[in-house]
């Protein structure tokens, strides 16, 4: 599924985010969505979310079926 849509994005969803430190190499940081942050329907670099772990912030990449 897409992660730049907000609407495939739900809470406690398993997804793959790149943080804002990562993201010159993309190195990918998986989690379970805690908060949606981004507000508007769809983003080109990925909807922003919380992680429930450590509470990390970045763009989804990837959703985890």
């Amino acid at each position: 599924m897409d992660g730049k849509k907000r609407v495939n994005i739900k809470l406690d969803l398993v997804v793959d985010i790149v943080l804002k430190k990562d993201q010159r190499t993309g190195t990918l940081t998986r989690g379970h969505v805690k908060r949606i942050l981004t507000n508007s329907a769809q983003h080109p670099h990925g909807i922003k979310v919380m992680l429930k772990e450590n509470d990390q912030v970045g763009r989804v990449q990837k959703i985890i079926e």
